[in-house]
């Protein structure tokens, strides 16, 4: 059998950001490999590779019905920029045995690393301190019983609870910590796996000494943290925001933070580079990072361990998955789809593989 042949074309994203040296072994050992470049594919190899291609693997994929009629042996397509994007024709993709993945779970080490990081941070005051340390203001064997505290024993908070959540969770353990979580979309049985607690989104805000963001976004969770939420919040609690600026009415999380409500540590923003005038950089309740939590030295090679090994397990016939693959009603929700028809189309049933 002639190995599948897979069109690789990662840029904005590097191969060496996306693959380890072991791992791009496993792959053109596995495959027939086109482009796999660090520069964008150029039309005309493009066009050329699609009537073979099984595998399409793309930073921004563009998948139309003239792209799956030009590629009838394509079997999955990969999103390396970490979302499912719009452009993609799910419905055609379904309707033709296309499967769609996303290298979001790929993320979850190095993502979580730093919610963690960023939550000891938050809870013991270190840049607070550190900074009063620079203008000899310091306190020698304080406590800070309004702002500080333990992730030992906290009430923790999650809203949404997919890979980077559960991640955080398992980093979490040994600090044995009460935790809750909201997310609609989550099986129960997953939850119960994590020993995390289902419940509103009222009780997650109302509950917890700090809460992550970690819910992707979607076309109905747009500003779903707004004042009234935040307002829920414990005075001083911590609210560390991961996943994206979307669920978040950042300028209502900016008034909580600069009244003194609650606290927030920030990976990523509105609008990036945040304006030099934007009151959110002199917040002395805000621990700032510019959009940097999977910003680590091979933090981002997972993705290529997870497309191999799902490539793999495509080959094999295996229905096994790494990366999240595309559930049609999730999707619809996702690109704000109103149509009927679309959603129908989109939720034929169908075997990976």
């Amino acid at each position: 059998m002639p190995a599948p042949s897979v069109l690789l074309d990662p840029h904005w994203r590097g191969m060496a950001e996306l693959f380890s040296a072991a791992d791009l072994t496993r792959l053109h050992d596995t495959c027939h490999v086109v482009w796999g470049q660090d520069a964008p594919i150029p039309a005309d190899v493009l066009a050329g590779a699609l009537p073979q291609a099984k595998v399409l693997i793309a930073a921004e994929p563009v998948v139309t019905r003239d792209t799956l009629d030009a590629a009838p042996h394509l079997r999955m397509v990969i999103e390396v920029s970490g979302a499912f994007p719009d452009s993609i024709d799910y419905a055609a993709c379904a309707a033709r045995d296309v499967e769609v993945l996303s290298c979001a779970p790929g993320f979850r080490q190095a993502v979580a690393e730093m919610g963690l990081a960023m939550a000891l941070t938050g809870g013991r005051g270190l840049i607070a301190e550190h900074e009063r340390f620079r203008e000899g203001a310091e306190h020698w064997l304080e406590d800070h019983a309004e702002t500080d505290f333990t992730l030992y024993g906290a009430d923790i908070g999650f809203v949404g609870f997919g890979q980077i959540a559960q991640e955080m969770t398992r980093l979490l353990a040994p600090f044995a910590p009460v935790i809750r979580a909201y997310d609609p979309w989550l099986p129960d049985h997953v939850a119960a796996e994590h020993e995390v607690t289902l419940t509103s989104l009222q009780t997650v805000m109302s509950r917890s000494r700090c809460v992550f963001v970690t819910a992707i976004p979607t076309a109905e969770n747009l500003h779903l943290l707004d004042a009234a939420a935040l307002a829920q919040m414990p005075r001083h609690a911590l609210l560390v925001l991961l996943s994206r600026a979307h669920l978040v009415d950042f300028d209502a999380l900016r008034d909580a933070v600069m009244r003194g409500h609650i606290r927030a540590a920030i990976d990523v923003f509105p609008t990036e580079p945040v304006p030099a005038d934007d009151p959110i950089r002199t917040a002395s309740g805000a621990i700032l990072s510019p959009h940097r939590a999977a910003a680590v030295k091979d933090g981002r090679q997972l993705i290529g361990r997870m497309i191999v090994d799902d490539i793999s397990a495509l080959v094999s016939g295996s229905p096994d998955r790494r990366l999240a693959v595309a559930d049609p009603e999730r999707i619809a929700v996702l690109a704000g789809a109103t149509d009927a028809t679309q959603v129908a189309a989109m939720s034929k049933s169908r075997q990976p593989g």
